[in-house]
């Protein structure tokens, strides 16, 4: 007999019908500030009302968020291109790779390994793409056609990164793939949270942003519950942006880690990469504000002290072995040639592509400068994206 992962506490038990609707609707109308607001009710649905979500990934982030909304009682179909998880989610209801421990909401159907088709997808009133970036272009060119420009679903990306070629962040391969109409509407959710602490019911708050403010608050209101909080913004760019740089400071972290460098060193990477990212994100058309919210610096934060983190455990191998690695030279000359285009210095962040023990001897060399240094030039590429949008 399977046992579903342990909660924490009684408060965040498996939510009923008539608590959701009494929980949100306690939070209908609230709001913090301009820049993360609380989620307001949808105009055209019920917040209470299930909802058929499609879940494109069926990895950890995939499989954990499908499982959060059919524990809410929404509709979920999770497909993945493995068919062993396919078969092993429809009859035991377990991920056979990923969150292996754990048994996954009886309101998920598996599809796979074929695409979704047309039917499907016009059936459904939410799309999640939790698709590596890398190749989100390829899944997003095989599914525009199924994709009505003026009535779609609502479409979620909680992928992070910058596409390696290209330099696109999401909001870009969505445009150049399915238009810019689709583009304005799609929401990005990021935030500090680890998949196996969201199928725990461990109390978790992310930002729902998307530059159409009633498709952000429709996401939260999906996935709003007490144990996951939402706030909504208006900043995608910064959202995506910080998304894919602090990987590369979590790295930077878990390297110094390697190397055996304790607290101080920590600390040091943690507060000059916050400066970093205000710089390389104001320099792109990013809000500086917002670097220290919940998406880039609680996100920031919690992935450059999590062992079981993936970038920190790269870079704390690499600390051990003082060696370079493949992924590490591929993410330091993308961003380097970003860098380079913005007109911008960021030493840990071009600095991860070295010899580990020559990179820290640099960054302890460097002149004295000043603690914030924004760049002059700001906003280039974030300006010529909204103009591709028909937002400037």
């Amino acid at each position: 007999m399977h046992v579903r992962s342990p909660r924490i506490v009684n408060f965040f038990s498996r939510p009923t019908q008539h608590s959701l609707k009494v929980y949100r609707a306690s939070y209908t109308n609230c709001s913090h500030s301009t820049t993360h607001r609380t989620f307001m009710a949808s105009p055209t649905r019920s917040f209470w009302e299930p909802s058929k979500v499609l879940v494109f990934g069926g990895g950890n982030f995939g499989s954990c968020l499908a499982d959060h909304l059919g524990d809410s009682d929404h509709n979920v179909y999770l497909w993945s291109r493995q068919e062993e998880v396919v078969k092993s989610l429809n009859e035991v209801h377990r991920n056979p790779i990923y969150l292996k421990d754990h048994q996954f909401s009886v309101n998920i159907t598996a599809v796979g390994p074929e695409l979704p088709g047309k039917t499907l997808i016009d059936d459904m009133d939410v799309l999640l793409f939790a698709i590596p970036t890398q190749f989100l272009r390829e899944n997003l060119t095989k599914l525009q056609s199924y994709l009505d420009r003026k009535k779609h679903p609502l479409l979620i990306f909680v992928n992070k990164g910058i596409e390696i070629g290209t330099h696109a962040l999401t909001l870009e391969i969505i445009a150049d793939t399915c238009g810019t109409e689709i583009a304005k509407a799609a929401t990005f959710i990021s935030g500090p949270s680890f998949a196996k602490e969201i199928v725990q019911r461990q109390p978790t708050s992310v930002s729902v942003t998307s530059f159409t403010d009633s498709e952000a608050q429709r996401a939260a209101v999906l996935f709003h519950q007490p144990h996951f909080r939402c706030y909504t913004g208006s900043d995608p760019i910064g959202t995506e942006l910080a998304g894919a740089l602090k990987n590369v400071y979590a790295i930077a972290a878990g390297a110094a880690d390697g190397l055996g460098f304790e607290n101080n060193t920590r600390a040091m990477i943690i507060t000059r990469g916050l400066a970093e990212m205000t710089r390389i994100g104001t320099a792109y058309g990013a809000d500086p504000i917002d670097v220290f919210g919940i998406s880039r610096g609680g996100g920031f934060v919690y992935d450059m002290q999590l062992s079981d983190q993936q970038n920190y455990s790269v870079g704390f191998r690499l600390g051990k072995a003082k060696a370079l690695i493949l992924l590490l030279i591929v993410w330091g000359v993308l961003l380097r040639m970003i860098l380079d285009e913005l007109g911008i210095k960021a030493r840990i962040a071009t600095t991860v592509r070295k010899d580990i023990q020559t990179a820290v001897r640099e960054l302890l060399e460097l002149p004295l400068s000043k603690e914030i240094d924004l760049p002059s030039a700001t906003g280039g590429p974030a300006k010529q994206l909204m103009e591709k949008l028909g937002l400037y």
